[in-house]
């Protein structure tokens, strides 16, 4: 990871401090539940199968899953991703079921214009979507007026996917 790229994400993550949670939101989606914040570091091996998965560039190998349990049942993992919209930041959760499927997509914080913000009825077209049903454009359409917006949203999905394939691939 580059020098500027570590700036950008140390600056964003200290703004970020004072937006949503994703501990908040997943403890709200299930209440009664354990939230456990996993970090891994993925292999080349993991890295590039994720990538070809996701159909994308992965910039960092170092990743933060949320867990989210009750007693010794998976609920839910949550992954966080943050990536540039246009010229600003924004940080999405997504809600992935244990059968690899879409529960939720969050925005967490998003600093662009509000008008480019993706309302939450649009955000909802991705649940119980998996990684074969997420064409941007195709199964998921665009927003007139936010395009980048939407266009990062279902991107950035596919690699949430695709990065919960290999690390948990369904295991419970």
């Amino acid at each position: 990871m580059s020098i500027s790229a570590v700036l950008f994400l140390l600056l964003f993550l200290f703004a970020f401090s004072n937006e949503t949670k994703p501990e908040k939101v997943l403890k709200e989606l299930y209440p009664s539940s354990k939230i456990e914040a996993v970090d891994r570091i993925l292999t080349e091996e993991e890295l590039k199968k994720a990538e070809k998965i996701a159909g994308m560039k992965i910039n960092t190998r170092f990743v933060t899953f949320y867990i989210v349990k009750k007693k010794d049942r998976v609920l839910a993992y949550g992954y966080v991703d943050i990536h540039r919209v246009r010229t600003k930041p924004e940080a999405v959760l997504y809600v992935i079921s244990p059968n690899g499927k879409i529960e939720l997509i969050e925005i967490l914080a998003f600093y662009e214009p509000i008008e480019y913000l993706p309302p939450k009825e649009w955000l909802g077209l991705f649940r119980g979507r998996s990684i074969n049903n997420l064409r941007f454009k195709k199964d998921i359409p665009n927003i007139t007026g936010a395009t980048l917006s939407a266009r990062a949203v279902a991107k950035h999905a596919k690699k949430a996917l695709a990065l919960w394939k290999v690390l948990f691939g369904g295991k419970e």
